[in-house]
């Protein structure tokens, strides 16, 4: 396996079809996909089972029980089941780009995180998708409208992808970490300890401090914003805690990039 995709999953089965239909339309096919699973319900794993019996992709699903957000504990566990040396990491409400795991694959390198970006989907588009349009290539048929329409915000990603100057330009600014798309060799993840596992909230923090810790060891980023897309699926923002600002600026303050609270726990 060239690559391990690495979804972050709990419960809505849907997006995930949706999902795996957008893995499966890869211009590159040998790659692993993880679904890293939070502790979804029952019935929830059952469909996952049948789904793997009858994909086309190399699924591996893991679970944990549900004790609340624990993204970070369960992309942990990932990061030491994956088969492949490098690593892409998307979240359960984002859609890939057909080229999506080609472009990480073609700009990686040792030292380097690759950091893309995600076009944001309306409402109305997100309900009309299915995974069966999606294999048919519903993206590109549909390119001008979703980029004229007024249903997607930061749709010029799409066009940055298709057209080489704009793509340099935009490529050639310094980003953070975005945890719904990004890549690293897992070699270089490990060396920081992967996710720092006190981060129990979702919202801020938890891709960030990947990305602080690994400036600290002298790693950097590269940016595939115009190349690497994902479509992120329409739903409430969530409501961030104060517990996760007030943990950001703990860790913020902190300058050892080795955290104890990662894979191996101190």
């Amino acid at each position: 396996m060239r690559c391990s995709v690495n979804i972050a999953f709990y419960n809505k089965i849907d997006n995930l079809k949706l999902i795996l239909a957008g893995l499966e339309r890869q211009s590159v096919k040998d790659f692993e996909v993880i679904i890293s699973d939070d502790g979804s319900r029952e019935d929830v794993v059952k469909q996952i089972r049948e789904i793997q019996k009858h994909s086309p992709l190399h699924i591996n699903h893991l679970w944990q029980e549900d004790n609340g957000w624990q993204k970070n504990i369960m992309l942990n566990k990932a990061v030491m089941s994956a088969k492949s040396d490098y690593i892409i990491f998307i979240d359960g409400d984002c859609i890939p780009d057909d080229r999506f795991v080609e472009a990480h694959l073609e700009a990686k390198e040792k030292g380097f995180a690759l950091s893309g970006r995600r076009v944001y989907l309306s409402d109305k588009i997100s309900k009309k998708l299915t995974p069966e349009s999606i294999k048919k290539g519903y993206f590109k048929k549909n390119f001008l409208y979703l980029l004229l329409s007024g249903e997607t915000r930061h749709g010029e990603k799409m066009l940055y992808a298709r057209v080489p100057f704009f793509a340099r330009m935009i490529n050639n600014k310094h980003r953070d970490i975005l945890g719904c798309n990004f890549s690293i060799h897992k070699e270089d993840l490990l060396s920081i300890n992967g996710f720092d596992e006190r981060f129990l909230w979702p919202g801020v923090g938890e891709d960030l401090d990947v990305y602080r810790r690994l400036i600290l060891i002298g790693k950097s980023t590269k940016s595939v914003a115009s190349s690497a897309l994902v479509y992120h699926l329409h739903h409430k923002e969530t409501k961030i805690p104060q517990e996760t600002w007030d943990l950001q600026k703990v860790t913020q303050q902190e300058t050892e990039p080795f955290t104890p609270f990662g894979i191996v726990q101190k």
